[in-house]
C-alpha cells in the first residue's frame, strides 16, 4: 500500500464502512456508500479512457458528487483538476486546455458551459443527476483496481485573482502529509504511518462510536482549503457535511440541526455574514444555541483579529484555529484563540496571521538567506514540496528554489519575523502599494479598516498619484446609509503612519470576493478606475 489519497480513503471505509461519511444538504451517505459510487463512478470514466496520469476536470459545487469524482480519479491514478464552478466558457476552457482534460464531470447547473468548454480539446463530460445515476447502475461497485504510489500525480489549480490560473503538481504522500493529515498540526509530529488515522477510527468505534467529528465545510471543494480538510477528516472517520452554497442565513441553522463539531470557514469572507446572522438573531430574540460546536477552523485567506474577537464573544464555548498555507506550499502554520484571551485583537498590528515558527516555516531575506533575527523578508517552506507548476518550468525556478542544499517554496508572501519566533505574514508582494517609495502591504489596512465598526468588509489597492507614484485606497461597504470618514481616518491615524491610509473610498454594497474568499483585486481596482470615489480626503467635494 501507498501514501496515496485514494488508498487512505479505502483504510477508513474498510475500519467503519456502516458510519456517516458525507452529509450532502441534508442527505446522509455512508463510507460504504461513497465507496461504491466512487468506484462505480471510476469504471465508468475508464470506459471513456481515463487512466494513469490522464486528468479530470471536477466542475462542480459542494456535494457528494463532487467528492466522488475526486475520489474517482484517484482510485484511476488519475489527477483530478478542479474547477472554478462560476467560471464562464472561456475561463474554463483555459484551464481544460492548459491540463489537457481528457474527461469532465459537472453537475446539471453547469454542464452547457462544460461541453462549450470541452468541444475544443474533445474531452468526454460526464454530468451528474438522473442520467449519471443510469449509467452507474451498469458499472461494477468493486474496488479492482490496480496498485497505487506515493508519487501518484495530485494537482490543484490555483491563481485568478492575480492572473491566470496556474496548475500546481504535488505528490500524494507529499500533499497528505502537509494538509491531509499525515502530520499533527499542532505539535508538528509526523503520522507513523497511512493507517494511523484509520486505525484510530477503528479504535473508536471499537470502543462503541458510532461516529466520530462532524466537520460542516463551508468552503468550495475546487479551493484546496474545502478539499484537503475533507479528505482529512474522512482519512479518520469523520463525517463532512455539505451544502449547496455558501448562505449565512442557514449556516447556524444546520450546526444545530446536524449537531455539527467543526465549521470551517474561509477568512473574513465568511466570518463576517455569520457574525451579522448571529447578532441579527439575538437582537430578534432568536439566538442561536449550538452546544455542539467546538471551534471555527479558518485558512486560506484573512481572518481579522477584531472579527476573531467578536466570534468569540457571540461564542465563547468555543475556539477558533486560524492557519496559513497556500496551493503551493501547503500548511504553514496555525493558531488557537479562546475566549479567555482576545488581547491579539487589541494589539498594534491587525493585518495577516501569526504563527509559530517551524514545520518548515521560515523567513528569507532577498538573497534567499534564512532571517534569523527580527525583521522582514519573504515567507518560505521547507520539507514536504511540490514538484511544480504544470506546463511552467520557468514559473517553477522562480518559486521553487534551493539554499544551502535545501529546496524551498518561497510563495510570493511577504512576512515578518518576531522577537519570539513566530512569523506574521504581511500580505501578497503583488498586491504591495509602493508609494513615494514606501511599500503598504494591502491585508494590514484591511485588516484596521475591518476593526472600525462602520467598516463592513475593504479591499486596499493602488491608485495613480502624480508625485508619489502610487497612493492607497479602499473598497470598502458600510454599514447604515454613510460612514463617518473622518472617523475611520481618526481610527487609523491611531494605528498606521500616514503614508498607509486611504486617501480615497469607493463604498459599494457588497465587496467582491473570490469562491475561496480571497479578495478580489482585479475587481476591486476597476471600480477604482470606473469612476469618482465616493469619499476623496486629499480633494474633498466644495
Amino acid at each position: 500500500m501507498a501514501q496515496n489519497l485514494a488508498d487512505l480513503f479505502e483504510h477508513a471505509v474498510d475500519a467503519v464502512p456502516d458510519r456517516v461519511a458525507v452529509i450532502d444538504n441534508g442527505r446522509h451517505h455512508t463510507f460504504a456508500d461513497v465507496e461504491g459510487r466512487a468506484n462505480r463512478l471510476a469504471h465508468l470514466l475508464a470506459e471513456s479512457g481515463v487512466g494513469e496520469g490522464d486528468h479530470v476536470a471536477v466542475h462542480m459545487h459542494n456535494d457528494v458528487d463532487a467528492l466522488v469524482a475526486f475520489l474517482a480519479s484517484y482510485k484511476l491514478r488519475a489527477a483530478a483538476v478542479n474547477v472554478n464552478h462560476r467560471y464562464r466558457v472561456e475561463e474554463a476552457r483555459h484551464v481544460y486546455s492548459d491540463a489537457a482534460v481528457r474527461a469532465v464531470v459537472t453537475q446539471p447547473d453547469h454542464a452547457d458551459v462544460a461541453h462549450a468548454a470541452a468541444t475544443a480539446i474533445g474531452a468526454t463530460v460526464v454530468v451528474s443527476g438522473t442520467e449519471l445515476d443510469t449509467a452507474l447502475e451498469a458499472q461494477s461497485s468493486e474496488r479492482d483496481f490496480g496498485e497505487r504510489r506515493d508519487d501518484d500525480r495530485f494537482l490543484m489549480y490555483t491563481g485568478g485573482t492575480t492572473g491566470a490560473p496556474k496548475g500546481v503538481i504535488w505528490n500524494h504522500s507529499d500533499i497528505w502529509r502537509v494538509l491531509g493529515g499525515g502530520i499533527d498540526f499542532y505539535s508538528g509530529e509526523l503520522l507513523a504511518d497511512e493507517w494511523q488515522q484509520s486505525r484510530s477510527a477503528a479504535e473508536s468505534a471499537a470502543a462503541g462510536a458510532t461516529q466520530g467529528m462532524r466537520f460542516l465545510m463551508l468552503p468550495p471543494l475546487i479551493h484546496v482549503s474545502g478539499l484537503l480538510p475533507s479528505l482529512g477528516a474522512l482519512f479518520s472517520g469523520n463525517t463532512v457535511m455539505y451544502e449547496p452554497r455558501f448562505d449565512a442565513s442557514s449556516v447556524w441553522d444546520v450546526v444545530a440541526r446536524q449537531e455539527a463539531n467543526i465549521l470551517v470557514i474561509t477568512g473574513d469572507a465568511m466570518a463576517l455574514p455569520l457574525i451579522e446572522e448571529l447578532r441579527s438573531r439575538a437582537a430578534a430574540g432568536t439566538a442561536v444555541s449550538v452546544p455542539s460546536l467546538l471551534a471555527i477552523s479558518s485558512g486560506a485567506a484573512l481572518f481579522s483579529p477584531a472579527l476573531k474577537a467578536q466570534m468569540l464573544e457571540l461564542l465563547p464555548t468555543a475556539a477558533i484555529s486560524d492557519s496559513i498555507g497556500s496551493s503551493e506550499t501547503g500548511f504553514g502554520g496555525i493558531t488557537v484563540y479562546s475566549s479567555a484571551d482576545t488581547s491579539f485583537a487589541r494589539s498594534a498590528y491587525s493585518g495577516g496571521p501569526r504563527v509559530p515558527a517551524g514545520r518548515g516555516a521560515t523567513v528569507i531575506d532577498d538573497d534567499g538567506v534564512l532571517v534569523d533575527a527580527p525583521g522582514e523578508g519573504w515567507f518560505a517552506k521547507t520539507g514536504f514540496l511540490p514538484v511544480g507548476y504544470l506546463n511552467d518550468p520557468v514559473k517553477t525556478a522562480t518559486i521553487f528554489r534551493e539554499h544551502d542544499g535545501v529546496r524551498m517554496v518561497v510563495s510570493g508572501d511577504r512576512a515578518r519575523l518576531e522577537s519570539d519566533g513566530s512569523i506574521t505574514l504581511l500580505g501578497r508582494g503583488s498586491q504591495v502599494v509602493n508609494t513615494g517609495g514606501e511599500k503598504v502591504f494591502v491585508e494590514e489596512v484591511e485588516g484596521h479598516l475591518k476593526a472600525h465598526p462602520g467598516i463592513v468588509d475593504a479591499t486596499v489597492v493602488g491608485v495613480r498619484d502624480e508625485r508619489f507614484g502610487h497612493r492607497v485606497a479602499a473598497v470598502v461597504s458600510v454599514v447604515g446609509p454613510a460612514v463617518d470618514f473622518a472617523d475611520v481616518e481618526a481610527h487609523l491615524r491611531d494605528r498606521l503612519a500616514g503614508y498607509k491610509i486611504p486617501c480615497a473610498y469607493w463604498v459599494v454594497d457588497q465587496v467582491q470576493r473570490t469562491p475561496s474568499g480571497k479578495p478580489d483585486y482585479r475587481w476591486a481596482t476597476e471600480i477604482s478606475r470606473g469612476g469618482a470615489p465616493t469619499h476623496d480626503r486629499l480633494h474633498p467635494a466644495t
